[in-house]
């Protein structure tokens, strides 16, 4: 038997544990805070490389071209599909069942499957936040590659200074699909992603900043980071302020 490329070997070692806690989302849209529990889960200290994605799907995207700067133009089906080819390729079991809605509607995330999957919103700002209630969780210059410092470009991944929990990019470099929608009764199968991109100004750098995207589009500052489970449920809304 082949051994692994070393990319799939060395994935686990990126992989952060997060303790249970809560987080306050907020949607300045409607201006509506909402607290959710998040349970214990591993993530990722930096977004998906444009090498590791190669290594599982067996391409890189068409951009950036270089192995350590973070796969972009990936739709967020792409990165569901990806989650579920390394979760096989690594003795797990996939988190996603697919069906065959083009706007993705009828995806499922079974939470409790120890494979690999996109993070949760509340986690993605619980892990970014590391304890801190800032509007980031550090100088912008010293966290982030944004527009005034990127060069109008990404860059290598974990090259700025990372958050007091490890997590490097959290902020800047480039955005990062979530498993949510963003608002289905208005927006319906869009879906979430956060942190803030290499092209944007300090405003999008937020550690609280929300867009949103259909799940099919590809876009050049949008990537995404790998979470896991470590306990038997997803995060829940437990009230609205």
């Amino acid at each position: 038997m082949n051994p692994q490329p070393k990319p799939l070997r060395t994935i686990a070692e990126h992989m952060i544990g997060v303790p249970a806690g809560e987080i306050v989302l907020r949607d300045e849209g409607t201006k509506t805070n909402w607290r959710v529990e998040v349970g214990a889960f591993q993530l990722a200290s930096h977004p998906v490389t444009r090498e590791l994605y190669a290594a599982v799907r067996g391409e890189a995207p068409a951009n950036p071209p270089a192995p350590r700067k973070p796969a972009t133009e990936v739709s967020w089906i792409d990165a569901v599909l990806f989650c579920n080819r390394l979760s096989a390729l690594s003795g797990l079991e996939p988190c996603y069942s697919m069906g065959e809605d083009p706007d993705a509607q009828d995806v499922v995330c079974d939470w409790a499957a120890d494979g690999y999957r996109l993070p949760a919103e509340a986690e993605w700002e619980y892990a970014c936040r590391a304890g801190t209630s800032g509007v980031r969780y550090g100088e912008l210059d010293e966290i982030a590659w944004y527009r005034a410092n990127s060069g109008g470009e990404p860059h290598d991944v974990a090259a700025k200074a990372p958050n007091a929990w490890g997590f490097h990019d959290m902020i800047g470099n480039v955005w990062e699909w979530c498993w949510d929608r963003y608002d289905p009764r208005v927006y319906g199968p869009y879906r979430v992603f956060r942190g803030g991109g290499w092209f944007d100004h300090p405003r999008g750098c937020r550690a609280s900043c929300r867009r949103k995207s259909h799940p099919t589009f590809r876009v050049d500052d949008l990537g995404f980071r790998l979470a896991r489970t470590a306990n038997d449920r997803a995060p829940r809304d437990i009230d609205v302020m």
